[in-house]
């Protein structure tokens, strides 16, 4: 069983929400259900699920009369022997991309608020026109993703003591052992391959073969494009496939500014653009905007033409270079360009995750290029980070500017500073 974060952010949700729903938003297959099944009966008497997309024919309970009553009496007709318990009920309506009125339906059942209502769905982004009312004020917005690296090491039975033991290396920015350092790498190097999807590594954990991870992945895959199949119109489908899966090319470029050209030659940008916006809004993607200057707020200097696309899981980016990736990562010997690629999408991961927005700076002339700025406190905190050792001639030169007080290097070595430049592990990304 898998320790999610996820679970304390709903006991919170329960424990202080005023007529408000819950709808859950994030990719196929990162736990959404399974957290919500699990949360249910353990903090409920009573556990209603409907899932859209597995039953169908439950659509109708939201047809015609959206009242409470209504709704409850169409499910005790559709669902025989479900209670209705009052402030002791959770429903949960599962895939409600598939039933736009169920969605309309959470405003009339936030102001009942006699039972407690989740709603969860992978497609939601796209699908948003089809409601006729969006209940703005009734529903509080959760972002779900893959296990993130702390995540993983529970799952690997690393203790939150041993991981809190590592955060007071970070904290104090003192060296931290090599013994230490060379087996959170280890890990690290296991997390990049197998990922965050839970399936991914329930299946690592029970054979401990990354054949098997790679074939687990793959399924994974298949069922995103199968899901561009169904749900993309008919002249997205096929731009929005070859744009997905032209990620990993674009990520070992020098460059990796997301290019058109690497897609299809001689194409325009405005061809594409809504297959991107697709794939984002299915949550397969994250946007990473260059900025004109990094000066707080960053959203006031994004270029819009200007962007690299991550993977929303860093093993789902890794299964698409192939087995033989896996074994050249674990092994510690890959070089090259497709290696900074896979570890700015691993730090991306980390960050999307800590509820950051991916922004990055590259100067005009080209020469600097910083992987990413953060937002602390309305100050800009530049990250770049390095696979090996290194050198950040662009964090330095960004360093220079007198309102930026802090640096963050993250490499494959231990913990420096270096004036207003603090390096770390690139495992510490999961700590600031």
């Amino acid at each position: 069983m898998l320790k999610r974060k996820m679970m304390q952010k709903l006991i919170s949700w329960k424990n202080t929400k005023d007529k408000e729903c819950l709808l859950i938003k994030g990719a196929r297959q990162i736990g959404k259900t399974y957290i919500v099944d699990r949360f249910a009966k353990e903090n409920y008497k009573s556990y209603i699920q409907i899932n859209f997309e597995e039953s169908p024919s439950l659509k109708e309970i939201f047809d015609d009369n959206l009242s409470t009553d209504e709704i409850k009496k169409k499910i005790s007709l559709m669902l025989p022997g479900v209670k209705f318990i009052e402030k002791n009920t959770l429903i949960f309506l599962d895939e409600i991309q598939a039933c736009p009125q169920a969605r309309t339906a959470l405003k009339f059942l936030a102001i009942d608020n006699r039972y407690d209502v989740i709603a969860s769905g992978s497609l939601l982004g796209i699908s948003y026109r089809e409601v006729s009312s969006i209940p703005v004020g009734y529903e509080t917005h959760m972002e779900m993703h893959s296990l993130d690296f702390e995540e993983f090491l529970w799952a690997k039975e690393i203790s939150s003591e041993t991981i809190n033991t590592i955060k007071d290396y970070f904290e104090r920015l003192e060296k931290i052992p090599n013994i230490i350092h060379k087996t959170m790498m280890k890990y690290l190097r296991e997390y990049i391959v197998v990922g965050g999807m839970p399936a991914v590594i329930n299946k690592f954990n029970e054979t401990n073969n990354f054949n098997e991870v790679q074939l687990e992945q793959q399924k994974i895959i298949d069922s995103y494009l199968d899901d561009i199949s169904k749900y993309a119109t008919t002249s997205e489908k096929p731009k929005a496939k070859n744009c997905y899966l032209s990620i990993p090319k674009q990520l070992a470029k020098e460059n990796k500014k997301f290019m058109f050209s690497v897609v299809e030659k001689g194409v325009a940008a405005r061809k594409y653009a809504n297959s991107l916006e697709w794939l984002r809004d299915a949550n397969l993607v994250r946007f990473c905007f260059n900025v004109s200057i990094p000066e707080f707020p960053l959203v006031a200097y994004e270029k819009d033409n200007q962007y690299k696309l991550y993977l929303n899981d860093i093993g789902i980016l890794v299964s698409m270079y192939g087995y033989e990736m896996k074994k050249a990562i674990i092994s510690n010997t890959l070089t090259g360009n497709v290696k900074g690629g896979i570890y700015e999408n691993l730090i991306a991961d980390m960050f999307v995750k800590k509820g950051y927005k991916l922004n990055y700076f590259k100067n005009k002339q080209n020469s600097q290029e910083t992987e990413f700025l953060l937002t602390k406190k309305g100050k800009i905190v530049p990250v770049e980070v390095k696979a090996g050792n290194g050198s950040t001639k662009s964090l330095n030169e960004i360093l220079k500017r007198n309102d930026i007080e802090t640096g963050y290097k993250l490499t494959s070595g231990n913990i420096g500073i270096a004036d207003k430049k603090i390096i770390l592990p690139l495992y510490m990304g999961m700590f600031l």
